[in-house]
């Protein structure tokens, strides 16, 4: 990945209005040193992301991924973010952003431990070339996540709502799904239930319905699955967040995993079994997802 713009952001209070954030901004070297040594982002994964796809400069779903990003810093006790400081940055940033794909990344930080603020910073890159795996699908393998359904409503302090910098496990699964053959792997809970890939969200398509795992098992409410499923609706499909057994991923008409860069990827086998493919359709659902969006 091309890192071609960085910018840290001194971080207001949630509360502060201002019609102009440009002082809290400094353009910084994206290949450079940034960090403190002791910078908890570092030392421990303490914090959190968000990665919005921007497309001939325009990023997509600013709102929706802001949302979240706040959730997430609730969820993790982290000081609430200003929106609009966060708005400002992402829209300076854009400015950087070449014709084509590219992935714009927001980070905050606990900081440093017992210091005075959190860290926070922005990235600009060229997205990885996705047209294969929107073209001709992605196999994936299921690996058991460790957890029973019944676990995020007794854990909260699991975080597995938030999205945060801690994806150890995450690329640990991919590179076992990769093990074993697969390009990618989709997480179920141990009693059988889908919960969602290492960096993607699960849409089932039955029929003339579209099903995705409910939120509440303790996965990410995917931006780019809300944006869709906003227009599955529109064309008169019903939508629906449901408790997926793991069968319903070899059984279902089609199914994908979504995300704000890979965008549409249908699922064409899940452990070694080959799976339906709409290729029709999924040309259709990308070419939604690749126009301007917000």
């Amino acid at each position: 990945m091309a890192w071609r713009f960085a910018l840290m952001i001194d971080p207001v209070a949630s509360d502060i209005r201002r019609d102009d954030f440009s002082d809290t901004f400094t353009v910084i070297d994206p290949d450079g040193a940034a960090l403190r040594v002791g910078d908890l982002s570092a030392q421990r994964g303490d914090g959190i992301f968000e990665s919005l796809g921007v497309i001939d400069g325009h990023v997509q779903e600013v709102g929706p991924h802001l949302a979240r990003l706040a959730h997430s810093a609730g969820l993790c006790e982290l000081p609430t973010p200003n929106l609009e400081q966060w708005r400002a940055a992402i829209a300076r940033v854009a400015t950087e952003a070449p014709a084509g794909e590219s992935v714009v990344k927001l980070i905050l930080s606990r900081g440093v431990e017992h210091g005075p603020a959190p860290t926070a910073w922005i990235t600009l890159a060229d997205a990885p070339d996705s047209a294969r795996a929107r073209a001709e699908g992605v196999r994936v393998t299921t690996l058991d996540r460790g957890y029973a359904s019944d676990v995020p409503a007794r854990a909260p302090w699991l975080l597995l709502g938030a999205k945060t910098l801690s994806y150890a496990v995450n690329m640990a699964a991919i590179r076992e799904a990769k093990r074993r053959g697969a390009d990618d792997a989709v997480f179920v809970t141990s009693d059988g239930f889908v919960l969602e890939a290492p960096t993607a969200s699960v849409v089932l398509r039955f029929g003339d319905r579209f099903v995705t795992p409910t939120p509440n098992a303790g996965i990410l409410h995917g931006t780019t699955q809300r944006s869709l499923f906003a227009h599955l609706e529109q064309r008169g499909f019903e939508t629906a967040y449901e408790t997926v057994p793991a069968s319903d991923l070899s059984r279902a008409d089609a199914a994908w995993l979504l995300s704000s860069v890979r965008l549409a990827a249908p699922i064409a086998a899940v452990d070694g079994q080959a799976t339906a493919v709409d290729r029709t359709l999924t040309d259709e659902l990308n070419a939604y997802l690749l126009s301007p969006r917000d």
